[in-house]
């Protein structure tokens, strides 16, 4: 089976109130499709790349799908401390680049895979079929498994984001109980709701404390025309103190003199500017009438291209 790219939801401010919705729980993790066949199973991410080694608790599918042949669609999530899902927790188990890491990594960060669609089961794909339909047959195929959940479909859309809220978590995800699967599609027959904001932004530079240790780092996004622009900085966030001082090592030897971003930002006089390289996920409360982000955090380290770090329509105008 060849990876594809999956099916995406589009971005809304509001509760839709016309047509037949199911409303799920956005879940804060890392997007994965299994792949399962005769020649084994295989998991890829929402950018086709395989993560297969990274998740030895979903390898043996006969534990939890009953199909002869299947592909999954679903969330990876990982729990912090306070019980909610945790995007840099799981960002730890994916960020596992070695074999021999692995063990290490799932004793400290226990995985969860929240399945969501079924496109392909026994020989025949399913992608045309309404979306109240496949999440029927998933219900039929998967089984119960330690590291293996089925999404909950709610009834009630503005009940469930209102516990959203309550407990600090993400958003939520309505589908179109008639909705087929798109795939590589963007369509508002899946749209999300989310609670805080978040995006991708590279780094374009960074302070040190006192101990020469990165303490925060200068964040932008580029525009349409490939133009990059400083949005903020933070020194807060998820990252602990071994991933402060790992940071140091990373961006220390990509210094240079020339600033990247086109305005320039209110901590430049202290400021190392870097080459464009390094990427990271940060919630913010909203963007401000000047540009920046308000109340910035940093949630973890990516890997995504800086080339993708572009603004989206939630964001200030450039002139």
């Amino acid at each position: 089976m060849q990876p594809i790219i999956p099916f995406e939801p589009v971005r809304r401010d509001a509760i839709p109130t016309k047509g037949d919705w199911m409303p799920q729980i956005k879940w804060d993790g890392v997007r994965m499709l299994t792949y399962f066949d005769r020649d084994g199973v295989h998991l890829f991410n929402r950018k086709r790349h395989e993560r297969t080694m990274q998740y030895p608790e979903l390898l043996n599918i006969h534990e939890y799908c009953s199909g002869s042949s299947a592909i999954l669609d679903g969330e990876i999530i990982a729990l912090g401390a306070d019980g909610k899902p945790s995007f840099h927790n799981v960002m730890r188990r994916d960020g596992v680049r070695r074999a021999d890491r692995v063990p290490l990594a799932q004793q400290s960060v226990a995985i969860t895979y929240m399945v969501f669609d079924i496109l392909y089961l026994n020989g025949e794909w399913l992608t045309k079929r309404p979306y109240r339909e496949r999440m029927e047959m998933l219900g039929k195929v998967l089984q119960a498994h330690p590291n293996v959940q089925m999404v909950t479909t709610h009834d009630d859309a503005n009940a469930l984001f209102n516990v959203v809220k309550e407990y600090g978590m993400e958003g939520i995800v309505l589908k179109r109980s008639d909705s087929p699967y798109v795939i590589g599609g963007k369509s508002d027959l899946w749209i999300k709701v989310k609670n805080y904001q978040d995006l991708i932004a590279v780094i374009g530079g960074f302070t040190l404390d006192a101990s020469n240790t990165v303490n925060a780092l200068l964040l932008g996004q580029y525009d349409a025309r490939g133009r990059l622009w400083y949005i903020g900085h933070t020194g807060t966030g998820k990252l602990t103190k071994q991933e402060w001082r790992a940071m140091t090592q990373w961006l220390t030897p990509h210094v240079t003199g020339t600033r990247p971003f086109v305005n320039e930002p209110e901590r430049h006089r202290d400021a190392n500017w870097v080459t464009i390289k390094f990427t990271v996920k940060i919630q913010f409360a909203e963007w401000t009438p000047g540009g920046t982000l308000r109340q910035p955090s940093i949630q973890a380290v990516v890997d995504v291209p800086a080339q993708r770090c572009v603004f989206d329509e939630q964001a200030p105008a450039r002139p």
